[in-house]
């Protein structure tokens, strides 16, 4: 699999991960993970912090204990600054808020999180940044790193991440759901979704190396959230 590495150095490297691609291997270890890969090719690789495998976008990986243990500590100190771009279902009351809900593991479900009084701190900043209806397309800064943080506080507030399986609905974006007059092409027999996966990019990472080097970091949309949104904006002016 060829990566698209956004940059590195003699200390990290940053990569735009793909959506569907594990950040480091899982429990079982039999699908291919983001860390795999890289130790193929590097001498060492260390994890600092992680994406949901359905998440595209910004992640980071030491190539040293040093630089491991810096950037390890910038995470945990929140002098990381984390924004995501994503797409929720519905429309929100409040434009722009702070989410500040503790998270918790589900009980009964090993693979989810929920928001529980006893939970884990967890702060989500959130501004709308275009309203399409049926779906809103949001930024997001994460103060916190908690498993699938940013997911579990908008089922909080009623508005999932759009084709999330795990908070949400999990439904596939046709476009024939919001387009005016669609009509599918001679050749197709079934409408293909548009998105049939989470609506949720890892787009700008913020921070300072132990050189003390600021680095600002950010990650195009992927092509299939770019087109999503193109035909959300198009039907939004017809």
């Amino acid at each position: 699999m060829k990566l698209d590495i956004i940059f590195q150095n003699e200390d990290f490297i940053v990569i735009d991960k793909p959506s569907g691609l594990l950040s480091i291997p899982d429990r079982l270890g039999k699908d291919p993970s983001l860390k795999g890969i890289l130790q193929q090719y590097m001498e060492k690789v260390f994890t600092i912090h992680r994406l949901d495998k359905d998440t595209s976008g910004l992640i980071l990986f030491a190539k040293n204990e040093a630089a491991h243990k810096h950037l390890s500590q910038q995470f945990e100190g929140r002098d990381v600054e984390k924004y995501y771009l994503g797409l929720v279902n519905g429309t929100l009351l409040t434009k722009k808020g702070t989410i500040d809900v503790p998270i918790i593991e589900h009980p009964g479900k090993t693979t989810l999180m929920m928001t529980h009084q006893k939970g884990k701190p967890s702060v989500t900043d959130y501004e709308v940044l275009e309203e399409f209806g049926m779906f809103s397309w949001l930024q997001f800064r994460i103060y916190t790193g908690r498993t699938h943080q940013i997911r579990v506080h908008m089922k909080h507030l009623g508005n999932p991440i759009a084709c999330d399986e795990l908070y949400g609905e999990g439904k596939p974006i046709l476009l024939s759901s919001f387009k005016r007059k669609f009509k599918l092409s001679k050749n197709e027999l079934e409408e293909r979704p548009i998105l049939n996966r989470l609506a949720l990019h890892s787009n700008q990472l913020k921070f300072v190396d132990a050189h003390s080097n600021k680095f600002d970091f950010e990650a195009q949309l992927p092509k299939d959230l770019r087109a999503l949104l193109q035909q959300l904006r198009k039907n939004n002016t017809t």
